[in-house]
């Protein structure tokens, strides 16, 4: 089942809602936050037997990270050091939780990008982005109830629906669910925030409160409607293989610098372009996994899995990432049944 072509994302959620009813130590109880999160995305999208609860359809690539010569004076992180270019495995991927979901629908955006950093040590340091500066609350608590709010109403709601008094006093959420995503071109011609924040110690000690950005090498390219309307359902998992078959994927790492007053631990609030930017490195993308669907199943990503240099700044990390593990063990326990 998949939303029809026009719809947005709020559409696409009311849509499901209308008819949608441990592998390893650290694994939240499932009556924690985390795990009323996946549960609420799967009232939403409809329960998932083998895939994420969100961003369910992707495409696994692998490739490398070389930190830039500014990069250390931040963090002291390993992969952030001169000289220290460490492989990659990056996830590129639609939204909501639903695996056949046409890359042509407006549905699918905000665009995600995983990527996963190897370390030296043979530890991993994750980060998870997405193609929109912002998220639609302040609080994993709000986004819960932002998503009960949308499974409580469905076309046959009384008005005012739960969604419509949840918006009344979150116009941010209201304008993150039904604000227009252009599709791009490419996964690779999208811009790509991590909107919570982060704090790096260099190794003098002086630390600061960071947000990442992914950039394009050139400018953001986004399909004109001539264009979206000839495209098939498949056209950015195909076109993502075809570019790098032809050379390297080139983008940009960079973090955004909090000034006094920036907001730290509310994601809703997209930092001033103003603010000073770093840039920490280029990842380079030369290969697609080539069973991309098997290895997008078995890879976990956790924000706060961070090494020394990197400390999570936001609360919300360390929720969504409870999340994450929520939702792959779920996903792996029922592949095993």
């Amino acid at each position: 089942m998949h939303a029809k072509q026009g719809l947005s994302i709020l559409s696409l959620a009311l849509s499901f809602a209308a008819v949608a009813p441990a592998f390893a130590q650290g694994v939240p109880d499932q009556t924690s936050l985390p795990a009323q999160l996946v549960d609420a995305l799967n009232g939403v999208f409809g329960k998932q037997t083998d895939n994420r609860a969100v961003h369910a359809k992707g495409v696994v690539l692998e490739g490398k990270f070389t930190p830039s010569a500014e990069a250390a004076s931040l963090s002291k992180a390993p992969h952030l050091q001169a000289g220290a270019t460490v492989p990659i495995t990056v996830r590129f991927s639609d939204f909501a939780g639903v695996p056949a979901i046409p890359d042509t629908d407006p549905n699918a955006s905000p665009r995600g990008m995983a990527v996963k950093f190897k370390l030296p040590d043979g530890s991993n340091s994750d980060l998870v982005m997405h193609s929109y500066n912002g998220f639609p609350t302040a609080t994993a608590d709000e986004f819960r109830d932002l998503l009960i709010a949308l499974a409580a109403s469905g076309k046959d709601a009384p008005k005012p629906t739960p969604l419509e008094t949840f918006f009344e006093t979150h116009p941010i959420a209201k304008t993150f669910l039904t604000s227009e995503k252009p599709a791009p071109v490419s996964f690779a011609t999208l811009p790509y925030y991590a909107v919570n924040s982060f704090k790096f110690t260099n190794a003098k000690g002086d630390s600061t409160i960071v947000r990442y950005r992914m950039l394009p090498e050139g400018d953001a390219e986004y399909l004109t409607k001539e264009r979206l309307a000839a495209a098939g359902p498949n056209y950015l998992m195909e076109e993502i293989q075809k570019r790098v078959a032809d050379g390297p994927v080139r983008m940009k790492l960079q973090v955004q610098i909090a000034e006094p007053g920036d907001k730290i631990d509310d994601p809703s609030i997209a930092w001033p372009d103003s603010r000073k930017t770093v840039e920490l490195g280029v990842v380079e993308i030369d290969k697609v996994d080539p069973d991309s669907d098997a290895a997008q199943r078995a890879l976990l990503f956790l924000e706060n899995a961070v090494p020394a240099g990197i400390e999570t700044a936001d609360p919300m990390i360390d929720i969504r990432s409870q999340a994450y593990a929520v939702s792959f063990a779920r996903r792996h326990a029922a592949a095993a049944q």
